[in-house]
């Protein structure tokens, strides 16, 4: 009766040996070969979810999250390498992330709008849809990630190779979390000062809480304390402001797209509920700021 126990009790303590000598040589790292431990997955991710004839939301979804921590990566390591260099690369993926964005915009706008209405034409929107998944394949074809996504990781590391001097994985770790984590909260002050009508100080603490998110997944392994505490206030946050950049987005779109109802006035009545869930969803998010 026994033997089950001590053999479950042995497997535990060796993983747990596994899992510490794992985090010892994280620590040991360096800040140089620690960039492309976790660029690679990061690049094998977005190929597998490139946009194709068959590509589904989720794919979508996929595909801007995975090109999202990419930037965020880049970021983190801009004081190693060239700035100009790196900015460029940053934004050659948020050109690519929007692009399979406006391919979604549409999906998000149909989960708050009533597609059942008779006042709505299903048929102008489906062909809106597919307009910009069309749009969007294009400029992913265009992009060719299969290939510049390997160069821009062979840059990097030829740059952190040649350039300023590294330093332990650990201590940049903390300094680029720090860092992060400073500019969020500036960006909290600015949204909590801002007009109501100012939505762009609003979405500003999005992506600084996404930056943040993502930075502390990135280094939680060389962690001995964990971050799990602060990647649940970071993940509320993300997912109220989300919810709120949903409306603010499905307001714009169909703004610019008023000819998917059957008139001005069935649009108008659209966008006045939006309008409303807008500021219900601001209210939502402001609340979190304290």
């Amino acid at each position: 009766m026994k033997a089950p126990r001590l053999i479950k009790q042995r497997n535990e303590i060796e993983a747990k040996m596994d899992t510490t000598d794992r985090q010892s040589e994280t620590r040991r790292e360096d800040a140089r070969t620690l960039f492309p431990r976790l660029g690679k997955p990061l690049v094998n991710e977005v190929l597998k979810h490139r946009m194709h004839g068959h590509a589904t939301v989720e794919d979508l979804h996929a595909l801007r999250v995975a090109l999202r921590r990419m930037r965020t990566l880049l970021w983190a390591w801009r004081p190693l390498l060239d700035r100009d260099a790196v900015e460029r690369d940053r934004a050659f993926l948020r050109r690519v992330a929007a692009a399979a964005g406006g391919a979604r915009d549409w999906d998000i706008a149909m989960t708050l709008v009533d597609t059942e209405d008779r006042e709505f034409q299903g048929e102008r929107v489906d062909a809106a849809r597919r307009k910009a998944r069309k749009s969007a394949e294009t400029t992913l074809s265009a992009a060719d990630l299969k290939h510049t996504l390997p160069d821009i990781l062979n840059a990097v590391k030829s740059g952190l190779k040649t350039g300023r001097a590294s330093m332990p994985a650990t201590r940049f770790a903390r300094k680029r979390v720090l860092a992060a984590r400073e500019a969020l909260g500036k960006r909290i002050r600015r949204a909590r000062k801002a007009d109501k009508r100012e939505y762009d100080a609003w979405h500003d603490v999005r992506k600084g809480a996404k930056k943040l998110r993502y930075l502390l997944e990135f280094f939680s392994p060389m962690a001995s304390h964990g971050y799990k505490g602060k990647l649940r206030s970071l993940k509320k946050i993300q997912k109220k402001f989300g919810l709120l950049n949903d409306a603010v987005a499905t307001e714009r779109l169909l703004t610019n797209h008023r000819d998917v109802f059957v008139n001005d006035a069935a649009a108008q009545a659209a966008l006045t509920k939006l309008h409303k869930e807008c500021r219900r969803r601001q209210r939502a998010a402001s609340n979190m700021l304290g």
